[in-house]
């Protein structure tokens, strides 16, 4: 009997791919394709697939959040096979913990290679919770500070100095990062929460403006005063993005710049 799958990620191309090579492997037949965590719990429930080829890096709730979601929900597990661009420090991880990953972009031979081990499995249990703890733990451990961020645009990913960010913004549990100039990008960050971005920046160039955005103070071009002696801050973004600065921060905000 082939088995039961189905595949979730955020980017439609990365589905297309996984399913052709899916397709080709034999043995797999792929019920339904979600393109978010929330998508892939309501899709584990309804087709109860035996097997769920998930992103690891999506925004809003990631794979590890679809897993804790299922837990909560008491949903039981399938066989997971987490699809990731991660680095080789948490390729590293997931095999130290004996979970089965595909690193993008995907290979036809790693793809088929996921199937057989899911086949030689089959009947033993589901993915071990203390394991799925511990790959996140080590996921999570403080690693070397690095210049460069990870943002996710276009159906690509690419490495952004931090000089070059503008700001950065939360809305829906979704972080976008815009960098800064006429020829300025606007991205994804991997990131859940503003905390943990700005854990992964130099403190000493960004600065928590207001509770929804994080800004370079070497990139606001004007401040701007606002209502109720309140303040905005106009950013060297090609839109020349308005930002809040919130009653909390105006403070510091005079400090910085000696208002």
């Amino acid at each position: 009997m082939p088995f039961s799958a189905v595949i979730v990620d955020d980017e439609q191309l990365a589905r297309d791919e996984l399913a052709y090579l899916l397709k080709s492997a034999g043995e797999v037949n792929v019920v339904a394709q979600g393109k978010n965590g929330l998508e892939a719990v309501n899709l584990i429930k309804e087709h109860n697939p035996d097997l769920v080829f998930l992103d690891v890096q999506m925004p809003g709730l990631d794979g590890f959040g679809v897993i804790k979601k299922l837990l909560d929900k008491k949903i039981p597990l399938p066989k997971i096979v987490f699809a990731t661009a991660f680095d080789q420090y948490a390729v590293k991880a997931f095999e130290v913990n004996a979970v089965d990953y595909l690193l993008k972009p995907f290979d036809k031979k790693r793809v088929a290679l996921a199937v057989q081990k899911a086949r030689a499995q089959q009947g033993a249990e589901g993915l071990p919770v203390e394991k799925i703890d511990a790959l996140v733990r080590m996921l999570q451990a403080p690693k070397a500070q690095t210049s460069k961020i990870l943002l996710k645009a276009v159906g690509r990913m690419f490495l952004v100095d931090q000089k070059e960010i503008c700001y950065a913004s939360i809305e829906d549990g979704v972080i976008t990062v815009v960098t800064a100039g006429a020829s300025g990008m606007e991205g994804h960050s991997n990131c859940r929460t503003l905390e943990e971005l700005l854990a992964s920046l130099d403190p000493g160039l960004f600065w928590r403006a207001h509770r929804s955005y994080l800004v370079n103070i070497n990139r606001i071009r004007e401040v701007v005063p606002w209502f109720k002696s309140s303040y905005q801050l106009r950013m060297d973004d090609k839109k020349q993005s308005e930002i809040p600065v919130s009653r909390a921060q105006t403070k510091r905000l005079r400090e910085l710049f000696g208002l």
